[in-house]
């Protein structure tokens, strides 16, 4: 790695070393950015850490692997193979679904076994099916294919959009345009349920994320062997060989302007780091309401950020047991007796329910080194109301762990309050006092309607020249695919080295 000071490429800065700060670090390295990627952690991650006790292997956030070409690209701009690093395992079924009344639901990618599925549960839904597959792939071809990786900073862009949104109902709700298809209500639950996993309610997230499932079909649902932090280490690594650093325990303060411009950044300690361009994969309402504070904002002002809507927050339980569940799939849906009810309890009245819908993650039933012998890695991601909702995670917490454990043993893991020998738990707290994120949201701003695209925080600041922005807050959204995205999104935005210097 080249001195600092002999090395004479225009210096990029990236705030957080989660997936799209990683991404965007080697997007500019590749271009010939010298980048420093700075992070408050003490381990790059972000969302995607990863928490090792008791001989087990936990994956703090993200499970899934959903557009693994855009990893593959990567190591492409390195010139290396990621197969050469990394293993990834194709998953079939993508999960499994076990609704409240004890009947299940396996989504596979070949489309006559997911027809199968479907006629099991409703022959008279098939037809629906059919056509739903047909909605997904034309939603997919337009709302992924062609504009996933392209800058929305342009309201013209946003308006060119507008007739292909209302000819694949894009201004109605996911759940609006699968109930359109089907009539059981388990069926219109599994083919709506997808905005979850990216922080948004069914019943208001445009249905343009109707796309999900196509995606899932057309690329396959993937685990990379050893956890995603094989993932995360692979991308430092790639950003360490083309002479680049992370520094971990570096937490930002505030971002440096000079003469309207980004010009570095300001570390807790008081250090500063001067920069060429900055790019933040911080919260955007962060990056906004707290980094640049002090800077005059027209558009992402304290007032606009408070009237914001937010994404869910996630209560996670990790655990380890001495015993194996072998009859337990590596990802299991555990849903609760309501569903729209449920989730407006989540998202607009911010009450914590007694019941609840779970995500069980299994990942020792594919991969071994996750877990001791003869023991089980597990964790269980619930939906909760973010930060606003009042409630005291620190009374809360150990309660409403209880009632997850009681769940999961009376539906899919008998015994299990007798077989858990490791535990830790995370709340919308620690999202907000470890992640920084605002109102311990999970997955930062809720991907409505008017918060989608054009309205989402731009990947080119609106507020500072010199800043970008990447990862969950801005276009495309949040889950791998959108943060990945996110980072692609750059190479259209900032200027080649040779124009900065």
């Amino acid at each position: 790695m080249l001195d600092a000071a002999i090395d004479r490429r225009p210096h990029a800065v990236v705030i957080g070393a989660g997936f799209g700060g990683l991404a965007a670090a080697i997007r500019l390295g590749a271009r010939g950015y010298r980048v420093t990627v700075l992070d408050r952690l003490d381990a790059p991650g972000g969302r995607a850490s990863v928490f090792r006790q008791d001989g087990f292997t936990f994956d703090a956030g993200p499970t899934i692997v959903t557009a693994p070409n855009l990893f593959e690209e990567l190591w492409a701009l390195c010139g290396r193979r990621m197969s050469d690093d990394i293993t990834l395992r194709r998953m079939e079924p993508f999960y499994r679904i076990r609704f409240d009344d004890g009947s299940w639901l396996a989504a596979f990618s070949d489309e006559h076994r997911m027809r199968a599925e479907v006629a099991r549960l409703s022959p008279s839904d098939v037809p629906g099916f059919d056509r739903f597959l047909k909605t997904s792939e034309a939603i997919h071809r337009i709302a992924y294919d062609q504009l996933a990786d392209q800058p929305f900073h342009r309201l013209s862009t946003m308006l060119r959009l507008v007739p292909d949104l209302l000819r694949l109902s894009g201004h109605r709700s996911v759940h609006a345009v699968v109930a359109r298809h089907f009539r059981d209500p388990r069926l219109r639950l599994a083919f709506s349920f997808h905005p979850l996993l990216i922080g948004g309610n069914p019943f208001v997230t445009s249905a343009a994320y109707c796309l999900i499932t196509h995606l899932e079909r057309a690329q396959g649902v993937h685990y990379a062997m050893g956890g995603m932090g094989t993932l995360v280490a692979g991308l430092v690594r790639l950003i360490e060989g083309q002479g680049n650093r992370l520094r971990c325990n570096a937490e930002v303060a505030r971002i440096l302007v000079r003469d309207g411009r980004a010009a570095g950044v300001q570390l807790e300690d008081g250090e500063t780091i001067a920069a060429d361009i900055v790019v933040s994969n911080a919260d955007p309402a962060w990056t906004y309401g707290k980094l640049l504070a002090d800077h005059p904002r027209r558009r992402w002002t304290d007032a606009k950020l408070a009237r914001a809507k937010y994404s869910m927050g996630l209560f996670v339980w990790y655990f380890g047991t001495n015993r194996r569940y072998d009859d337990v799939y590596h990802h299991t849906m555990v849903m609760g007796p309501r569903y729209r009810a449920l989730l407006d309890d989540i998202f607009r009245r911010k009450v914590l329910a007694e019941d609840f819908s779970l995500y069980l993650h299994r990942p020792s039933a594919t991969d071994p080194s996750v877990a001791p012998p003869g023991c089980d890695s597990f964790y269980a991601l619930v939906p909760v109301p973010h930060l606003e909702s009042g409630t005291d995670w620190d009374t809360m917490a150990e309660k409403f762990r209880a009632r997850v454990q009681a769940r999961l043993e009376s539906t899919v893991l008998p015994g299990l309050g007798n077989a858990v020998i490791s535990s830790r738990m995370t709340t919308p707290k620690d999202f907000r006092d470890r992640l920084l994120s605002v109102h311990g949201a999970g997955f930062a701003l809720d991907p409505r309607l008017f918060q989608t695209a054009w309205f989402r925080p731009h990947n080119v600041s609106e507020e500072l020249h010199g800043l970008y922005i990447v990862g969950a807050g801005t276009h495309p959204g949040a889950g791998l695919p959108g943060v990945l995205n996110s980072a692609r999104v750059l190479d259209r935005l900032v200027a080649e080295p040779s124009r900065v210097a």
